[in-house]
């Protein structure tokens, strides 16, 4: 039996700097982009989501009838939450090197980038075979998450990845691993 997830990433703001780490809602632009998008998508198979408004928004927009699964939620940016990458550079440029060096690191008080890939690799373990193609509308940290876990990945390459807003990636095992393709 197989599964089949592609992941269509939200985007968190117009460029990496103004990043909003946490949840916030969809920009207008991001909103448009998504409806736009959302008329190739074919045929319309199965969605879940991030539980944030942000991922509800654009997943309403690409018109996609989605659950909210609460295991694919953002990484726990702890005191940074509601920040923007730029700010936490103006604040904590240490702590802010620190946790894009070292996947243990956690500055913020939150969840460590390993801790999170570890999370979403539980939750892309449980997903049950069979169910088809599932498309999943998340964040872009939540993308490489799964991308550490399918490439066998260590979590420093977490950073790596690049993961621009409504791109999809493709998950696909067949119980033996997980394939990827670039969408």
């Amino acid at each position: 039996m197989m599964v089949r997830l592609t992941f269509l990433c939200t985007t968190t703001g117009d460029t990496p700097r103004d990043t909003v780490l946490g949840d916030s809602p969809a920009t207008e632009r991001a909103l448009r982009a998504a409806r736009a998008a959302g008329a190739a998508l074919a045929p319309r198979a199965p969605a879940v989501r991030a539980p944030s408004l942000r991922c509800s928004e654009t997943a309403d927009a690409l018109g996609l009838g989605s659950r909210p699964e609460p295991a694919l939620r953002d990484c726990d940016y702890g005191k940074w939450c509601g920040l923007t990458v730029e700010e936490v550079a103006a604040i904590d440029p240490h702590g802010l090197s620190d946790w894009l060096t070292d996947p243990d690191a956690t500055p913020h008080g939150g969840e460590s980038v390993r801790e999170f890939c570890r999370r979403v690799a539980r939750w892309l373990g449980s997903v049950p075979p069979g169910n088809g193609h599932t498309w999943v509308v998340t964040e872009p940290a939540v993308v490489r998450a799964s991308l550490v876990h399918a490439l066998a990945a260590p979590a420093r390459a977490f950073w790596h990845y690049d993961v621009p807003a409504f791109s999809a990636v493709t998950l696909t095992s067949r119980g033996d691993g997980w394939d990827v393709r670039f969408d």
